[in-house]
């Protein structure tokens, strides 16, 4: 029988990190190698929207965040519902953060 040898690995969280940071849209670029993710806090009442956070991520890890997030968005509506989707769409400037948006 043939063993599997998996590497563990220690995940530190520090607690800036843990505290987390709100924002309520993201917008999505990629290369040829790479997507980006620029998620944004976007306030009522205010005419610019800021990046919180950039996340870069090779596109195995793009595909594998897609399907964890497929999965758990499945386990969340199981117990607690659809997710309803607004429909409302907000207009970004094309070539907002040097990339044009895909998604």
């Amino acid at each position: 029988m043939k063993e599997e040898n998996k590497a563990q690995i220690t995940i530190e969280l520090p607690e800036n990190v843990a505290e987390g940071t709100y924002a309520n849209m993201a917008i999505i670029a990629h290369s040829s190698s790479e997507f980006i993710v620029d998620f944004i806090r976007n306030m009522p009442n205010r005419p610019k929207a800021k990046v919180q956070s950039r996340i870069i991520l090779n596109t195995e890890q793009a595909k594998r965040l897609l399907l964890t997030l497929q999965e758990n968005i499945a386990k969340y509506e199981e117990k607690y519902g659809e997710i309803r989707l607004s429909g409302n769409k907000v207009n970004i400037p094309i070539g907002f953060g040097g990339f044009k948006g895909e998604a």
